[in-house]
């Protein structure tokens, strides 16, 4: 990984979408609402023409019981275990909404819980949410079927019982196994629990096992977290996603108890960012895309091999592009041409089920130039190359005329080592892909006509 100079990482030590979507979420409007939604429902249920294409499905639970000081989710800090209780009740209503447009048992090959911390919910009420959602989807063998674990909720037996839930893949925030950086950011859970929940998962039979690693966070040093990264390699998770930590304080409160002070310099984090690639690579794991890595037997590994990776609010995935309906407070689905976001407030969101309507406040329709983009970024994003003939007969479009300006600047690029041009079309190289956001944004329209990029995280 020697290519990688440190001036190459620090000239893309830059802010810039993750592409979960195109466009994306910052570009939803509140002129979209509940009525565009049920027409986005009604039209894909009338043009399947028999035929279910197989749904995707996100439950966000938003309740921690304490809180991280780097979190950016949308999350509520509850003592109280009753909360969940009643939040159940109101996904009961949002499922059954969902069923009057759609009908029972649309069949479903993706399912992810995450949140805030979805093993806050007791082993009941996970059990009460499994049964809800079966009994409105039909949920295929083979699926993936994913929940995001805290550590610090879980045991053996909690495991089991996810396990025989039906999941089959388990992620497990970790973040840093540095004690000083877990008091700083507060999250305290020490390595050895870690240990015995990965073993513990093994043995149930977890299909995948994903580690989030975060660097950049407060008194973390390039030396610090190469010992995290020896421990996390020991255990050998099938799939690590390893995030730039990005300080907002003036958009996420609880960012304001870091101190500034105690933050990595640039330098620090860019050599992090450098050890992890070779740590990492020299470990055995294949680099998917996007801050995600996997050994090269998982199916992550497999679909990018066999050019089959798809991506969505949840990430890469090896599922095709499904339509993704998504439950909860705050959650974001894609319905044919359209996303759509709930409410964000708990109170609002229970609110608009109350008086029996679809808590979808805001989202997009795609304009066709919104879908042609989308299909050229998320090439780029999940297959490394695109041709321009297949974007040309699929679109009725002139590639090179149309993304003229694109290619130019993509020419810089292609000095860097990134990508390669040809008459035919664009390849990504092998170190292009750790700076893949970088390639994607000069075909993002917004992100090129808008220069308050700050809300973003950085791209490496």
């Amino acid at each position: 990984m020697s290519v990688i100079t440190p001036q190459l990482l620090t000239r893309f030590d830059v802010p810039g979408p993750r592409y979960t979507s195109y466009p994306t979420a910052d570009r939803f409007v509140e002129a979209f609402a509940e009525p565009d939604y049920v027409q986005a429902l009604q039209q894909r249920q009338s043009g399947m023409g028999g035929k279910q294409s197989p749904l995707s499905l996100y439950v966000h639970i938003p309740f921690c019981e304490s809180l991280c000081y780097y979190c950016a989710c949308n999350k509520i800090i509850a003592k109280h275990k009753e909360r969940s209780a009643q939040y159940l009740n109101y996904l009961g209503k949002e499922l059954a909404l969902h069923t009057q447009h759609l009908g029972r048992g649309q069949p479903v090959s993706q399912l992810h819980l995450g949140g805030g911390t979805p093993t806050f919910m007791s082993d009941g009420e996970l059990r009460q949410l499994m049964d809800l959602l079966g009994m409105h989807f039909a949920f295929a063998p083979g699926g993936e079927y994913s929940v995001e674990v805290d550590p610090r909720t879980v045991d053996d037996k909690r495991l089991a019982v996810l396990a025989e839930l039906g999941f089959n893949r388990l992620s497990f925030g970790v973040q840093d196994f540095d004690p000083g950086v877990q008091k700083a950011i507060h999250r305290i859970q020490p390595a050895d629990q870690v240990f015995k929940l990965v073993e513990a998962s093994r043995r149930l039979g977890f299909e995948s096992i994903n580690m989030d690693l975060i660097y950049g966070l407060p008194l973390q040093t390039p030396e610090s977290f190469e010992r995290t990264l020896k421990q996390v390699n020991s255990l050998r998770p099938d799939r690590i996603a390893l995030y730039a930590y990005a300080h907002l304080p003036e958009r996420f409160k609880p960012q304001r108890r870091i101190h500034t002070e105690d933050l990595p310099s640039g330098a620090a984090k860019v050599a992090m960012l450098s050890r992890s690639l070779d740590a990492l690579t020299d470990a055995g794991y294949v680099y998917i895309g996007m801050d995600h890595f996997a050994l090269p037997d998982d199916a992550l590994a497999v679909a990018k091999r066999q050019g089959r990776l798809h991506r969505n609010f949840q990430g890469y995935s090896t599922q095709a592009d499904c339509d993704l309906i998504a439950l909860g407070v705050s959650s974001i689905g894609r319905i044919g041409t359209t996303y759509s976001q709930n409410a964000k407030t708990m109170e609002e969101y229970c609110d608009l089920l109350d008086q029996g309507r679809f808590p979808v406040v805001r989202g997009l329709a795609l304009s066709r130039d919104d879908l042609i983009r989308r299909s050229v970024i998320m090439a780029l994003m999940c297959q490394g190359h695109l041709q321009f003939e297949a974007i040309n007969l699929a679109w009725l479009i002139n590639f090179k005329t149309l993304f003229a300006d694109e290619i130019s600047q993509l020419e810089d690029m292609q000095v860097q080592g990134l990508v390669q041009l040809s008459e035919t079309g664009i390849q990504v190289t092998a170190m292009g892909w750790f700076f893949v956001r970088g390639v994607a944004m000069v075909f993002d329209r917004y992100v090129q006509a808008d220069r308050n990029r700050s809300r973003f995280s950085k791209i490496i």
